[in-house]
């Protein structure tokens, strides 16, 4: 019989020698789990900004975020009563001071008269912006009403800065009675208050519409209180006649200015949205 053969001690793998080979394995395989960690960190973070940038994605304002269901309705009610409020209101007041312009040959009163005309019209924007109670949301349909609330603003600064200017250049001058008083009083109260209504009601439905007609409801009660202060300051000093006129040229020129600024932020917003769009 033949002695079996003593094994090699040396061939026997000492648990304590690591191999370097199988070490740059795992150092590979820790690398590549990080690798994998960080990865799915950045993916996590990008599909975080997509959840985020999504509601306009989707063709959806900020507000729909902001408000729960029964809450953006609520709002949206409130802003048709505010809307149905300011066209009444306003298209009295735009009947007076036509009349004041007419009968006192005032340039401001004139350029009040229209710009309550287009509050009016603005306004009217705002309950079709509003009158699709699924819609209260939408981008697309809030994009649009700005844009034509752009183009009557426009419109309308083009009118106001054509009489105002027509008056400077006849030098015609306006005529001072308790009436015109009794017009500008009323109407710079009464158009501040609609304006602050707008303001806050836009603020939280995010509606750059009602903001919109918020704004030319504030021009409205400035240019009712400028019709008073120029009328006194032409009662005590008739030289600056030229005021009534300059004051009419100043609101058309900013009613221009804000009309030409809807355009440039809506028209691509609306071009955008428009396949997003699924409240029609």
């Amino acid at each position: 019989m033949t002695d079996p053969i003593p094994s090699d001690p040396s061939s026997i793998p000492d648990p304590t020698i690591v191999d370097p080979a199988a070490a740059n394995g795992q150092c590979e395989q820790t690398d590549q789990q990080a690798k994998e960690e960080s990865q799915g960190e950045s993916f996590k973070m990008d599909q975080e900004m997509k959840i985020t940038d999504s509601v306009d994605g989707q063709g959806l304002l900020e507000s729909s975020m902001r408000l729960k269901p029964h809450e953006a309705q609520s709002y949206r009610k409130k802003a048709l009563w505010v809307s149905w409020v300011s066209i009444v209101v306003t298209l009295i007041l735009a009947v007076a001071a036509f009349t004041v312009s007419i009968m006192r040959h005032s340039a401001s009163a004139f350029g009040f008269a229209f710009d309550a005309t287009l509050d009016v019209l603005s306004s009217i924007i705002v309950l079709w912006r509003y009158s699709n109670a699924a819609a209260v949301h939408s981008a697309h349909r809030e994009y649009i009403a700005c844009v034509i609330l752009g183009v009557v603003f426009i419109l309308s600064s083009l009118c106001i800065l054509g009489k105002a200017i027509h008056d400077l250049a006849t030098k015609l001058l306006p005529e001072v009675d308790d009436f015109l008083f009794s017009v500008s009083v009323v109407s710079g109260v009464v158009c501040i208050i609609l304006a602050v209504l707008k303001f806050m009601l836009g603020r939280v439905l995010t509606s750059r519409a009602l903001i919109t007609d918020g704004f030319n409801s504030m021009v409205g009660g400035i240019m009712g209180f400028s019709i008073l202060i120029s009328a006194e300051v032409f009662k005590h000093e008739p030289n600056v006649w030229y005021l009534d006129g300059s004051i009419g040229v100043l609101i058309g020129l900013i009613i221009l200015g804000y009309g030409v600024k809807l355009l440039i932020d809506m028209v691509p917003r609306v071009r955008q949205t428009r396949n997003y769009e699924r409240f029609e």
